[in-house]
């Protein structure tokens, strides 16, 4: 296998250079999971998820190393008994302490002792008691990891800590575990004379969460098991397992970059990703959210960007939806909601209501359009949603025995057709939600109903938003004329060619840009076939919009 580097890092994404930027990166990937309504863990959880995981690998990918994978991985809910057997310290009761994941730096003790004290004085300066920490056992002889992988696998250990104050503080204990993650991270960062404003290639908390725990890597399906023992634990038992195969359609595989995330997992790409990170990072200045999150001022301020560099499509997601549900109190189906809208404009048959919600915040956010299939969790609610584009597949069990099961296809669990109590497919923007504490599916309709009936946003909308028409200057207004001075307006049309060829303009943007957009009021639409050289290789003077195309992932 060759001999291990003296530092691994577990990001082996190349650095920005020539044509290859990082930031365009996107994936298409499997997804699914196990659930039981009646929130009661069981082995057979967790064993038919990794059974549907392998099931799904020709979802994932692998490169020309066989045995080194895109990325795999499990995020469950935390099977409190089994580290209560595991762990030589006391644990407070399931869901009074928080569980965190951590990728630390290989062979290099130096760098991991400094990451650990960063992760230390973060829960001392938050509040937070460390309980102690845990070596996860990991077998990549039994997994047969490839070179690759080896190459960067990190150490991999579990924190445990507990809020001092207990269940005193009015801030969720899953809010503060949110902000401790990103203080933790900062905190490394700073330690290691990192930049701020990228994430660091041999440091990755995969999950910190009093509800759930994600077991993942730069691995195959059928590694994932092998990899991790505490997998084939017989008292690792869970009432919710999330599981991802991942396929890197034009991206870099890394061990942080594999899925699930801290609160989802994503099949596709997201095409308006540039924009929505643009944007986004223009209102972190506008976010407020110290009170929810419990801090000052000035420690939001050290927690931004939301949107880390380096972080694919679906990181960055990941990263606005836990702001959103953590930081911005909004409930998942709503978060959802908000990134992912349905095709509300031109559909006369959608309620009032919610057509009102959808325009209300189409001002707040911009969709972020896929194709794509995301599964989310906070650990008491599971679901599944299509975007508008309708171009992923998704299908779901529910057996007579409260069991759903959610996957990319059918057949990736076998489920005798008698114990099936409903079944179905994901349609484009719904939403299939199921509430543990409820032990229910909540239906898409009526749970977006009761969304959209929050507040008076059909008021908002008609009172308080302001059109671009409404600004224009009444028609009996005089204009004042842009130029000043004599004109010769007999020129016409041949009085504006030199002009105009002077400026780059050619008869192709004459006749098939400026003029449909003149006459419709709408930017021109064009089939694919462009063979005109581009702007930055030509020897001839060209627009300035000319260096500019519309990004795309295939």
């Amino acid at each position: 296998r060759g001999a291990m580097p003296v530092e691994a890092k577990h990001s082996a994404v190349p650095e920005a250079k020539g044509l290859f930027d990082p930031g365009n990166d996107r994936d298409a990937c499997g997804v699914g999971f196990v659930g039981e309504l009646s929130k009661t863990p069981s082995r057979q959880n967790v064993t038919q998820a990794l059974e549907m995981l392998v099931r799904m690998t020709h979802r994932g990918a692998c490169g020309c190393e066989e045995n080194t994978g895109d990325g795999a991985g499990i995020l469950a809910s935390i099977p409190h008994d089994f580290f209560e057997k595991k762990c030589a310290f006391d644990l407070p009761p399931a869901g009074d302490y928080g569980l965190g994941m951590f990728y630390l730096p290989k062979d290099d003790p130096t760098a991991r002792g400094v990451c650990v004290k960063a992760v230390e004085a973060a829960c001392a300066e938050l509040g937070f008691d460390v309980l102690g920490w845990r070596d996860v056992p990991t077998d990549s002889a039994a997994a047969d990891l490839g070179e690759s992988a080896l190459a960067t696998e990190p150490d991999v250990a579990q924190l445990f800590v507990a809020p001092r104050d207990g269940d005193q503080s009015a801030i969720p204990l899953e809010t503060r575990l949110y902000v401790l993650r990103r203080l933790a991270t900062v905190r490394t960062k700073q330690a290691r004379g990192a930049p701020a404003d990228n994430i660091l290639d041999d440091f990755y908390v995969c999950s910190l969460s009093s509800r759930t725990v994600v077991y993942k890597g730069q691995l195959k399906p059928d590694q994932v098991m092998p990899y991790y023992p505490d997998l084939q634990d017989e008292s690792f038992t869970a009432y919710l397992s999330l599981v991802h195969s991942r396929f890197s359609t034009n991206t870099f595989p890394s061990w942080d970059r594999a899925q699930p995330l801290h609160m989802m997992g994503h099949n596709g790409e997201i095409n308006t990703l540039k924009g929505n990170s643009n944007w986004m990072l223009a209102r972190e200045g506008l976010i407020d959210i110290t009170e929810k999150l419990g801090v000052s001022e000035a420690l939001q301020a050290e927690l931004a960007p939301t949107i880390e560099g380096g972080l694919s499509d679906s990181g960055a997601f990941n990263a606005v939806l836990e702001l959103l549900v953590k930081g911005g109190g909004r409930s998942l189906a709503e978060a959802m909601m908000l990134m992912i809208p349905e095709a509300w404009q031109n559909n006369p048959h959608m309620d009032p209501a919610r057509r009102a919600f959808y325009e209300f915040h189409s001002a707040v956010m911009e969709p972020w359009d896929g194709p794509a299939l995301v599964t989310f969790t906070d650990g008491v609610q599971v679901g599944a949603t299509l975007d508008r584009n309708g171009l992923r597949p998704g299908r779901f069990y529910l057996t007579k025995t409260g069991r759903i099961v959610m996957a990319s296809e059918v057949g990736v669990v076998d489920i005798p057709p008698e114990e099936i109590e409903q079944k179905g497919r994901l349609r484009p923007g719904n939403i299939l939600l199921v509430d543990f504490d409820k032990g229910t599916i909540l239906q898409d309709a009526d749970m977006k109903a009761k969304i959209a009936a929050k507040r008076p946003y059909a008021d908002w909308v008609k009172n308080q938003v302001i059109e671009l028409d409404h600004l224009v200057a009444d028609a009996g207004a005089v204009a004042k004329p842009a130029i000043s001075g004599a004109r010769d307006d007999a020129a016409g049309v041949i009085g504006l060619l030199a002009p105009l060829r002077a400026a780059g303009f050619t008869r192709e943007a004459l006749d098939m840009i400026l003029l449909p957009m003149i006459g419709t009021g709408s930017e021109a639409l064009g089939s694919m076939g462009n063979d005109a050289p581009l702007a930055v290789m030509s020897e001839i003077p060209k627009l300035t919009y000319e260096y500019f195309k519309q990004m795309f992932a295939q």
